[in-house]
Parts: C-alpha cells; structure tokens; sequence
C-alpha cells in the first residue's frame, strides 16, 4: 500500500516528503546515514542488477549502473565522521533518490507487462526526473570537504558529467510503437472492426511474450487492479480506456489460447478451492470497487440524488426524505438535532464524481446517464461481444472443459453490468446453459445455474428464460437435487428473480416439486440459500392465486421455521416475509396454526437487532389483525410478550415505537372487541398506519 502511494504522488508529479519512506526510525545523521545509504544502494544493485525488464530497459539499466557508483562513494567515506552541514543535507536528498529509484524500478519489474506498455511515456518521465534531481544534487554536493580517493573523485564527476548530458527525455522507440498498436486495437473494437487473429497473435506471444492462458489472466488481474486503484480521473490511461484494454485482452485470452487452462483441473475435488476463488473475485469486484463515500447511510446502496443536511452529512435525496417523513429530526449518522429538516442542498461535487467513476466502472446505476459514456464504453462491449461469441461457440461443443470454462466466464461477464447480460442472453447463451443445467459434473453446473441467475437479473433477459424450453423445470431440478448446495441455493435465487415478474409467480408456482423444494433448501441450504429460498417464496407467495398452494405444499410452515435458524441474517428475513403473509387473512391463520410461530417472534423481540425486533412486533400485529380471535388469544397468552413490548416502546427505533404502541392499543382491547371491531371492516385507517414495506435484494453470483 505504501508503494502504491508513493507512486501514485509520481504520477501527480508531486514529491513524498521523507516521512513517507520512513516506516520506522531511521538514524540520519552522520555515520549512521552514510552506512543507511550504502546498504540500500547495496541492495539496489543486488536486486535489480541480474533483472530481465520487459520495458524500460535503457533507463533501468542507467539508474542502476549510477546506483552503483553512489555505492563506491558511500561505501569509501562509511567511516568518515566529519561531514558538514551542507553534506548532511545532500545525503538525506540522496536516502529519498535512492528510495523513489527502489519503487520505480520495483514497479517496473513486478508490474504487468500490458500496464508498464500503457504507461511507458510516464515511466520514461519518472526516470528523466530521477536523473534531473540527481544532477541537483552533485551539483551542490561539497566534494572537496569529503576527502575522496582520485578514483572517487574520478568516478562522481564522470557521474555528473554524465547525468547532465541526460538533457532530454528518453522514450523507446520500439516500446513506443508496440503501444500504439495497443492503441490501434481499441480503436479499432471502436469503430466495429475485429482486429486480424494473426496481428492479435504477434503482439500478444510474439512481442509481449505472453503465450499462455495464466499469463493472459495474470495481465487481466493486473489491470483490474489498476481500475479500482485508479483514484484521479485527470491520469492516462483513464479507467475507461483501461476497461477496454481489459475486454480486448480477455478476448485474446479465448480467441488465441483456445480454452487451455493449466492453472486448474475441472473436478469436483477442486471445486471448493474454485469456489472460493470465484467469490473472492466477485466480492471483491462486486463491493470493494463501490466507494464508501457514494453509499448512502440510510439506504445502503449507490446514491441517485446525493444531498447535504444542516450537519454536513450527505445522504440519498430519496432516503433522507423519507427519513422526514417518518418524523425523524436528527441526523441518521451523527444523532444531531437538525436546524431545518427542510433545508437540504444538492452536493453537486460528490453528484460529478459518482458520473465520472460510474462512466469508467461501466457501473449501471449512474446517477447521470450521459451519450459520453456509450462512446467511453464502446470498445469495451465490442471486444466483449466478440468473447461472448466464442464463449458461446464453447458451450455448444462436446468438450466438457471448454464448457466449464465458457459457463464460468459468462457467469462473471454478466454480474456487474446490464449491458453485458443483455448481450450474453442475444446472443444465444441462454439454451446452452439451460442444457448444462443437467450436467452431472458439479462445476459445470454451479457456474451454468449461477450464470442463469446472473442474466435473470437484466429484466429484458426474464422473458427469455422463461420462454426457452424446459428451462425453468431444469431451474427447479437444479433446486430440488443439485449437486451442491451452492447450486441449489443459486437456483433459488433465479426463481426469485424470475418471480419479480407478475405473470410468472403462479408458473414458477406449479411447476412439480418447487415449493416443497424451496421449503426444504431453507432448512438445509446453507445461510446464502436459506435466505435465497425464503426470498423466492415470498415471490410465490405475493400472487394471490398461489396462497393456497403454498400452505398446502409447506411452504408457510418452512418460513415458520426459519425462524428458529442458528443465523441471524436467515431469522431476521423469515420475520419479514411473514410480515407479508400475515397480510392475508388465510396466511395469518395458517401462521397462527403453527405453534412456534409466536415463540420464534417474541424470541426475535428479546434477542434479535433493531430491524428484527421492528419486523417482529409487526408480524404480530399483522397476526393479530388478521388472524381472528383464536390467533390474538394465543398472542395475548404468551409469556414476557408485555414486558417486551414496553421494552420496545422505549429503546426501539421509531418506527418500531409505533408499530409497538398500536400492538399494544390492540391487544389491550380484549379478543372480543378485537374480532368484532375488524369483522366488518379489514381495511380500515389502522391498517394503513402499520403497513409493513418489503424491500428483499436481487444479489448477484
């Protein structure tokens, strides 16, 4: 991290101070500096000497072979205790040259080969700006007071003479005509035009030596890498373009090496370690890549609309509004008393930047949509298009490996971005990865069902989906008897977002097997499928057709259960999706029928967090609202169910408050006022004031 903090105050071509390379103590003073410098230019040379660079040979090569003739002098006066004052403070300038020259040559030695190409121009200003500040210095460095050798003597001013002749910046002429024939290759996915597979094939393996799969994924990795790290939009290359350079290399990656993959072996012994590469890498591209300061506090997602209130925190227009409305008059983030809840101001600046990296992330949920960033991203989705294509071409073959493979890009191609999936999914993907659904190698099909999941995602990709088939029964198989519960759990999850459409619900509904199925995954999936599976039976659920078939077939009892889930996360979403059934009269008898039911949600009630305990007291009041007299009786009766509800009339949030208060104005009623005041009139104003809003997320895989 500290590398790359340097270096990036390079590129703004700003200096670090010393304190920067210090991370700890040093003594610079005296003997004990000249012995520092002398160790360090020692280990300079040792390192980097016998080092092959892929570009910046010339210049590396310089900056050592000065390096080394710095090492004869430290090395000659390590023993000198006499310095002066103006010595002293050259060779503390010379403790930072020799650092900034460590990391400048490390960077050029360890960094991706496609990077250092990209950033030769840079890399050749950095070392021009190394040698201007070492002519600096000897220019001012007190020779005469140093009592140096003849040959010393000799040898610094030979230096100096040298350095000094060093006017003029040195580019590569070679190194500067392979970049631009990069260049030439995104201008080319720009304009719609392939480049030739003979041209791809002679600077990918035969200048850049890149002549492998790993090699090819490493560089992608690398650049990746450099898009996240990539914090000033005013440097070349900006995030867009290396985007594109991503996307092109990704295609060369399938077009030239043909599917070989060397790195692993496609079995179901090695699919928890691929596995958790997979969700590293996606995590990391997935979260990581949001930055904190675009999430809205209250909301927890990208804001649309960023605005200020009074304290100075800024939040989601949307969210903070709503924030209001619920008669809030404090900051959600600091509990200050606000001056003017009304008075709130549009951050323009955060609004800018959130365009500006929502552009060059390719990211969908830009706060402004603009024609520029169809014209940054063009080349990117071309070369994309033109990997879907042999990706495609992959799953259609016979060869297990290439379809595991083909599966498991598709699947990472269509996370992130809308655009991507719709592409995946028109150009034929869809009938592919429904046929390896019913693959008998786990692998093949956790990344088929996964990527199916991924496409659901795209609204205009649901209809499709649908409309394949024997695709949604090859879903619920996959449900119903995967080969890991990983698969089934991502299985569940495609039915959910697949349920977001209306007209599905009752289809997903009475396809053989998928509720009982989804009831059984939320008792013996793991946390992600539980949740999953909860998520996708509310989706069943809010078709009103479909009531009946979900008490029937248990999948009102399977949410019950969850309740009493060892996980917390998987307790907290079975409360609020029987907030919604206990909506429906026939769902807050079924609810009531079931003994643990009003155990589970007082156990929440004491022991869960905020929000569980708010989606708890609700689910009651639902219950009790809805479930007639037999289901209030049982409420009334159970144990502490008083004392936590006061509780929660003074610690719980605000909405929590109320929803308690109105429990318990209705419990205190008695069973029988209760029955008679809701028999003739189910939808009155007491109903609309503890309305309970169900807002389940689509993840993606």
């Amino acid at each position: 991290m500290v590398t790359e903090a340097i270096f990036a105050s390079l590129r703004r071509r700003s200096s670090p101070s010393l304190d920067a390379y210090l991370t700890t103590t040093v003594d610079l003073s005296g003997v004990p500096l000249i012995q520092t410098l002398a160790s360090i230019s020692a280990e300079l040379v040792s390192c980097f000497r016998g080092v092959r660079f892929s570009f910046q040979r010339r210049n590396s090569r310089s900056l050592i072979r000065k390096i080394e003739v710095l090492l004869f002098l430290f090395e000659y006066i390590s023993d000198d205790s006499g310095l002066d004052s103006t010595a002293v403070l050259c060779f503390k300038e010379l403790y930072l040259f020799l650092h900034r020259s460590k990391f400048l040559l490390h960077y050029c030695a360890q960094s991706s080969k496609l990077w250092l190409l990209l950033q030769n121009p840079s890399l050749s200003d950095f070392f021009h700006v190394l040698n201007r500040d070492l002519v600096t210095l000897l220019d001012v460095l007190p020779i005469n007071s140093l009592n140096l050798s003849d040959d010393i003597r000799e040898q610094i001013e030979l230096l100096h003479q040298q350095s000094s002749k060093s006017t003029t910046l040195f580019v590569d002429h070679n190194d500067e005509l392979l970049r631009d024939r990069f260049y030439s290759f995104l201008d080319g996915f720009e304009k719609g035009q392939i480049p030739n597979s003979e041209e791809l094939r002679s600077f990918f393996v035969e200048k850049l030596e890149i002549s492998d799969p790993k090699s090819c994924r490493d560089e992608i990795e690398f650049l990746e890498e450099q898009i996240v790290n990539h914090d000033c939009d005013d440097l070349e290359p900006t995030r867009s373009l290396v985007n594109g350079f991503v996307a092109i290399t990704r295609y060369c990656m399938f077009l030239l090496f043909e599917f070989e993959d060397d790195e692993m072996e496609w079995s179901i012994e090695n699919l928890k370690k691929q596995r958790k590469c997979l969700i590293a890498e996606e995590i990391v591209d997935t979260f990581m890549t949001l930055p904190k300061d675009f999430v809205c506090s209250i909301s927890l997602s990208l804001m649309k609309d960023p605005v200020i209130v009074s304290t100075g925190q800024t939040y989601d227009r949307s969210s903070i509004v709503r924030w209001f409305e619920d008669g809030h008059s404090t900051c959600p983030k600091t509990g200050q008393k606000l001056v003017d809840s009304s008075c709130i101001v549009a951050n323009l600046a955060l609004r800018n930047l959130m365009t500006r990296w929502c552009e060059a992330m390719e990211f969908e949920d830009s706060p402004n949509e603009s024609p520029a960033s169809v014209l940054q991203t063009r080349a990117s989705m071309e070369a994309t298009k033109a990997t879907v294509l042999i990706l495609i071409q992959n799953l259609a073959g016979v060869s297990e490996l290439a379809q595991i493979v083909a599966a498991r890009e598709i699947r990472l191609l269509a996370k992130t971005v809308r655009k991507r999936g719709v592409l995946i999914a028109e150009a034929g993907a869809i009938p592919h990865l429904c046929r390896l659904l019913k693959s008998k190698n786990a692998v093949a099909q956790e990344h088929s069902v996964t990527a199916m999941h991924n496409l659901s995602v795209c609204e205009e990709n649901r209809s499709l989906i649908m409309e394949e088939n024997d695709c949604l029964e090859s879903i619920v198989s996959v449900l119903a008897s995967g080969l890991t519960l990983e698969a089934q759990g991502n299985a569940a999850a495609t039915l959910y977002s697949l349920s977001t459409v209306h007209e599905y619900k009752k289809r997903i509904a009475n396809v053989d097997g998928c509720i009982k199925s989804l009831a059984s995954l939320s008792r013996n999936g793991k946390p992600r499928g539980k949740k999953d599976a909860l998520n996708a039976l509310y989706g069943i659920w809010s078709h009103p057709d479909n009531c009946s078939q979900m008490i029937n077939s248990g999948g009102v009892s399977a949410i019950v259960r969850a309740l009493a889930d060892e996980e917390e996360a998987v307790t907290e979403r079975a409360a609020v999706v029987l907030g919604v059934v206990a909506n429906h009269s026939l769902g807050a008898e079924t609810i009531g029928r079931e003994e643990s039911a009003v155990a589970g949600l007082i156990e929440l009630m004491r022991c869960g967090t905020p929000r569980g305990k708010e989606n708890a007291v609700a689910t009651l009041l639902h219950l009790c609202i809805n479930g007639g007299t037999v289901v209030v009786e049982k409420v009334v009766k159970a144990p502490a169910l008083s004392d936590l509800t006061q509780k929660l009339l003074l610690t719980g949030t605000n909405r929590a408050k109320r929803k308690a208060s109105s429990f318990l104005a209705l419990v205190r009623k008695g069973c029988e006022n209760t029955a008679m005041m809701w028999s003739g009139n189910r939808e009155g104003s007491f109903r609309t004031h503890v309305s309970l809003p169900i807002s389940i997320p689509v993840s993606v895989l």
